[in-house]
């Protein structure tokens, strides 16, 4: 459900949202949809270095409830 929006679609019809703030966040979320495609592609390209995946730390483990 968070993948396809459904949340920020809730929190953003609690209130009426100004059609200049509106096209103020649309062009800012456009802008860092960009950014994250161009930093994919250059991953994959190999001009970045892959993001290091985490490691679980063995010392830390989930409580028994």
């Amino acid at each position: 459900m968070q993948r396809e929006g459904i949340f920020r679609e809730m929190k953003a019809r609690r209130a009426y949202e100004k059609p200049s703030e509106k096209r103020t966040r649309e062009k800012a979320e456009a802008i860092r949809r960009s950014r994250k495609a161009a930093r994919k592609q250059a991953q994959r390209e190999g001009l970045l270095p892959a993001p290091k995946k985490k490691v679980m730390d063995p010392r830390r483990q989930a409580r028994p409830a």
